[in-house]
């Protein structure tokens, strides 16, 4: 494929798809290139586009016939099942050790920084390659099922804060200090009763008032194992609030560490997923939807923002219903408008046998999310389209 400068791309049409990179196509031929197309790509830090095709002036059908096909298949590839059983082996592990760590870490009294920060520096090498399929797993999909709140809870949540991280662009050492404060933002967890985390019933008010210490806790141990302030007080402000209303410092706005609230963001998208003693688990579009209204003014809106365009409104690994009727799952975010992601459609297939794969639009939207009840594929017709 040819690379074509940002600067240099005129508004118009392409004949072929154009490309970030060698799957993540940014526009079909049918669909055409706009300012705010190209300064979305600008601002998601990319310089330079790839096509096969060259710019017109209008769209052509009988010149794009043949490669509509090209941009249906080439991002059906997403849904690859090789790609999020990957996926799913390296969440298995990741969660296997962080259990080892909470699960040790009592017992041994041990916390070394540069061994953490190796781990995690390979978990932030592949959440940044793989965050569509990670975001498709099981593991991230539905809701937490886990006999162990604090494990499940803090291995999606840092998942979550380092796609966050991603988003914003931070640098790579900082990328990696963010996802070792993610990783252990809740150790202070281990300092209070399990069942003060770890009941399926509600707290007592006592209980809650010892919960509340945590984060005080946390920066303790951190700080006697010497880590980087910054990840101590991720750990210490992870729950105060741009308002004032959190805790233990009530503290506002600027005054909030940044990966502090990375961190708040994340686990409360998390949450909002999860059963708990006195709530049910929402779907993912619920959740992003309720940060975005940000009641009270609580998150960074920077921040809740990085999360929107990382996972869409409708977020990358939900089941949908679509506005002709078929049952599809959200694939890949659209970077020029994250209330149209692009999703794969179940029963119909294109004539090369792949799923059929699109980009939503005004005209072909995304009606709701699915139920669990709702998400069942097997068995139903297949239509094949060319």
């Amino acid at each position: 494929m040819k690379n074509f400068e940002l600067k240099d791309i005129p508004y118009g049409f392409f004949s072929k798809p154009i490309y970030l990179d060698s799957a993540f196509i940014v526009t079909a031929p049918e669909m055409p290139i706009t300012a705010e197309l190209l300064k979305a790509v600008g601002e998601w830090g990319f310089n330079e586009l790839f096509s096969d095709g060259e710019p017109c002036e209008t769209y052509s059908a009988e010149a794009s016939q043949e490669s509509a096909e090209t941009f249906i298949g080439d991002r059906s590839t997403i849904g690859d099942l090789d790609k999020i059983q990957k996926a799913e082996t390296f969440y298995a592990s990741f969660q296997k050790y962080v259990k080892n760590l909470y699960a040790f870490l009592p017992v041994r009294n041990e916390l070394d920084f540069k061994d953490i920060a190796e781990e995690l520096k390979s978990v932030c090498d592949f959440v940044r390659d793989n965050r569509r399929f990670l975001m498709r797993t099981p593991w991230l999909t539905n809701p937490v099922q886990s006999e162990n709140q604090l494990v499940s809870h803090t291995t999606r949540s840092t998942i979550i804060a380092i796609i966050i991280g991603c988003n914003l662009k931070l640098q790579n050492y900082r990328l990696i200090e963010l996802g070792v404060a993610a990783l252990l933002h809740e150790v202070g967890m281990i300092k209070l009763p399990q069942e003060n985390y770890a009941s399926k019933r509600a707290l007592t008010e006592q209980e809650r008032k010892l919960l509340y210490a945590h984060p005080i806790l946390g920066y303790n141990i951190l700080k006697s194992f010497d880590f980087p302030l910054v990840i101590s007080l991720a750990a210490l402000e992870h729950h105060e609030r741009e308002n004032g209303i959190g805790y233990p410092q009530r503290k506002t706005g600027d005054k909030i560490s940044l990966y502090a609230k990375i961190i708040a963001v994340a686990c409360s998208y998390e949450a909002i997923l999860s059963s708990r003693p006195h709530k049910d688990a929402k779907d993912s579009h619920t959740g992003i939807m309720e940060l975005l209204k940000n009641e009270g003014k609580q998150y960074d809106d920077t921040i809740v923002r990085a999360l929107v365009y990382s996972l869409s409104i409708y977020p990358i690994g939900l089941y949908v219903l679509l506005s002709n009727g078929k049952k599809g799952q959200v694939v890949d975010v659209n970077p020029e408008n994250p209330r149209f992601p692009i999703v794969e459609i179940f029963g119909e297939l294109m004539t090369n046998g792949k799923n059929k794969t699109m980009r939503t639009s005004p005209a072909f939207s995304i009606t709701r999310p699915l139920t669990p009840a709702e998400i069942k594929f097997k068995g139903e017709p297949v239509e094949k389209s060319g």
